[in-house]
């Protein structure tokens, strides 16, 4: 089964032809998204950008919620082409963790797109791929469908948690210049060396490496974490 991208979608029918495609609208949203923000997607907004009227867009979706499903689905598609390319080996956990991995770089890049993750399967079937390609590996374990599906869910919720979180909206200073983001880290961190330590022995004994870590390693590091849990639940 290959993604379903933005073109293959029907219009709907019995409504005046629009004068840009499917494609057009979603690539659209997209570029409004990552530019923005889910705050600035208006039907206002997306027909100023394709220099059509709001009504045109009708002709495509019905609602906000189905625009953002379909953007979804759009973004995941070019993942899910990503990792159906992926050498398979003869480890699972060594596959999954790839498959994890690609998951994750596309939500911390578009911070939008982990809330709308599979929360339609109807229009995001790129969604229901995603899933099957990280069921197949944990599968490979041989655990209990149980186990199985409770693992899937530890990973992708890590995932799609993290990447979210490190994809927040850069602070106003950082993306003016005025400070850096090695700064920013840095100011916190001494914050932090502020603080009794007596009452802060855990922030006091982490705070060097939380001022010099790197998220991706951080989030490297947290998965081979929750995989070395499957591997261990695997083995036993």
């Amino acid at each position: 089964m290959t993604p379903r991208t933005a073109h293959e979608v029907t219009p709907r029918r019995g409504r005046r032809r629009a004068s840009h495609s499917m494609e057009t609208v979603i690539g659209e949203t997209i570029a409004l998204l990552d530019e923005s923000g889910e705050g600035a997607l208006t039907f206002r907004a997306l027909a100023a950008r394709l220099g059509g009227g709001v009504a045109s867009i009708y002709w495509y979706v019905d609602n906000k919620d189905e625009l953002l499903d379909r953007a979804t689905d759009h973004v995941l598609g070019d993942v899910v082409e990503r990792t159906d390319e992926l050498a398979a080996s003869d480890d699972p956990i060594a596959d999954l963790r790839a498959v994890a991995i690609a998951l994750f770089e596309a939500v911390v890049q578009r911070p939008w797109l982990g809330r709308y993750l599979m929360r339609d399967n109807g229009t995001q079937p790129n969604g229901m791929r995603m899933y099957e390609a990280l069921g197949e590996q944990v599968m490979r374990l041989g655990l209990h469908p149980r186990e199985t599906f409770h693992g899937v869910s530890a990973v992708l919720g890590f995932v799609i948690g993290t990447a979210t979180d490190l994809g927040q909206q850069v602070p106003a200073e950082v993306l003016d210049g005025t400070v850096s983001g090695e700064q920013l880290i840095e100011r916190a961190a001494d914050q932090w060396r502020s603080l009794d330590p007596d009452e802060y022995p855990f922030i006091h004994y982490i705070v060097d490496e939380f001022a010099t870590h790197d998220d991706a390693d951080q989030f490297r590091a947290g998965l081979d974490l929750v995989l070395a849990g499957l591997r261990m639940q695997a083995d036993t």
